[in-house]
């Protein structure tokens, strides 16, 4: 008679997943804030000329692509007391958050000196997302070397992303109000203060196995052949970055379009975002527990994207404020399967390259990432630069002309929509799942399992 001994679901502690996910909220927020209210106090609140905006986020967005695969492909190489990852962490979150209150303290306007608001804006944004780069890099790579089966990176995932939603309504949907009571440095001084507490005291539960501390992985020129060589890698990269693009746009667009669309006041971006946010929050564990651990990753993403498809198009053809409420709760539920999974796909993407490499170079993968994710925003900087003006937007203008209301509904929904059905088409094309998913699965736990038995050798 055999017997077989049960694999707990969980290898960590419930505080450690908690705390590790803490750290996200730290990462999250004041990135989000970028993300969300960047081109509106820039452009709307400060004055810097749209076409000037969008010729600097064009450059700067390349700029912003190359460093992902440098910084990850660096952490994969670092070789600290401290391991890999954690460095990046420890020592970037105090100057990340300082940058991000430095973005918003501007001293000029763009009506009186838009050379001078370029070159400041233009300086400390570039220094910011460095730092912001460094250390999501370092804290994201350590996702699938602290937690290795599939159903603990999705709790992780989920508890991670509960924070990531409460980042997202301090860092996207509250600066609207906050800046409105504390002014705008004050809005950006307390989500900075939020971010390192976050960081600080999620740190010290951040871990990394003994045997990747010492794995340098390859040279970089070859380290890029193979991570360009990886059809898993380029369509569920591929995925996300037409993701980001799609809620990127709408984050981009959602100030615009209440205040000239629908007109009303813009501050309704922190309800708009706020439902959004909250219904995804609340729907990450049946995400997991009904439709993740049900399917699989790829799955789980095609069917997310398609709900937010659901939510968006009404949006383009909505008559009054209480109809987008309503789309906003669709949004929220797909949202929530978004959030969920799209680290966790990167996960398996990692420990595919290796068992096929023999390095753990998640480093590169999730810089890599970065890298095409980060390209969207080049691709929403140019639509918008292109397609407003050609509606008569014009940041110098007192009064806009009644076109603009078409080019914000048009600019919300069409590219938010082809974004999602791209990604879609991608994941479609992604190859891990099914048996070859649960074979590499299988290789990588193996040797994980031989490797503590021998770290348990005297």
């Amino acid at each position: 008679m055999t017997t077989t001994t049960a694999i707990p679901e969980f290898q960590t502690s419930k505080k450690t997943r908690i705390m590790y996910s803490l750290v996200s909220l730290g990462v999250a927020t004041i990135s989000e804030a970028i993300a969300g209210i960047i081109a509106f106090y820039i452009v709307d609140v400060k004055n810097l000329p749209v076409t000037w905006y969008s010729t600097f986020w064009f450059f700067y967005t390349i700029y912003n692509a190359l460093n992902n695969p440098a910084l990850g492909y660096l952490s994969d190489r670092t070789r600290t007391r401290w391991g890999r990852r954690i460095p990046y962490v420890l020592f970037g979150g105090l100057p990340y958050a300082v940058a991000f209150s430095l973005i918003f303290t501007a001293p000029f306007d763009g009506r009186d000196n838009p050379v001078g608001l370029l070159i400041y804006f233009g300086t400390m944004i570039v220094i910011w997302e460095g730092l912001y780069t460094a250390i999501a890099t370092g804290y994201y790579g350590l996702l699938p070397e602290m937690f290795e089966s599939y159903r603990e990176r999705t709790d992780v995932a989920a508890k991670m992303n509960i924070f990531q939603t409460i980042a997202l309504v301090f860092g996207a949907a509250l600066p609207p109000l906050l800046a409105d009571i504390l002014g705008w440095s004050g809005m950006a001084i307390l989500l900075s203060v939020i971010s390192v507490i976050a960081i600080y005291v999620g740190l010290p539960f951040l871990f990394e196995q003994k045997q990747l501390k010492t794995d340098t992985s390859f040279p970089f020129l070859q380290s890029l052949k193979y991570t360009f060589m990886n059809r898993s890698y380029l369509t569920a990269a591929g995925a996300q970055m037409m993701r980001f693009f799609a809620t990127g746009t709408l984050q981009t667009g959602i100030m615009f379009y209440l205040k000239y669309s629908l007109k009303v006041d813009e501050g309704l971006t922190t309800v708009i975002l706020g439902i959004a946010f909250l219904v995804a929050m609340f729907s990450l564990y049946p995400w997991r527990n009904w439709v993740a651990n049900k399917l699989d990753s790829r799955r789980t993403l095609m069917i997310a994207n398609a709900v937010m498809i659901l939510g968006i198009v009404p949006m383009g053809f909505s008559p009054n404020i209480n109809f987008t409420y309503a789309a906003a709760i669709v949004l929220g539920i797909g949202l929530g399967g978004l959030v969920l999974i799209g680290d966790v796909i990167m996960t398996e993407v990692v420990d595919e390259d290796e068992v096929k490499t023999g390095h753990q170079r998640a480093g590169m993968y999730f810089g890599m990432s970065g890298f095409l994710i980060t390209l969207s925003g080049l691709f929403i900087s140019t639509v918008f630069g292109i397609l407003m003006p050609a509606f008569g937007y014009d940041t110098l203008l007192e009064v806009q002309p009644q076109t603009v209301d078409l080019g914000f509904r048009i600019f919300l929904t069409v590219p938010t929509t082809i974004g999602f059905l791209l990604a879609i088409f991608l994941l479609w094309l992604y190859p891990l799942h099914g048996e070859y998913l649960k074979k590499i699965k299988e290789t990588i736990a193996k040797k994980r399992e031989t490797s503590h038995k021998e770290k348990e050798l005297p």
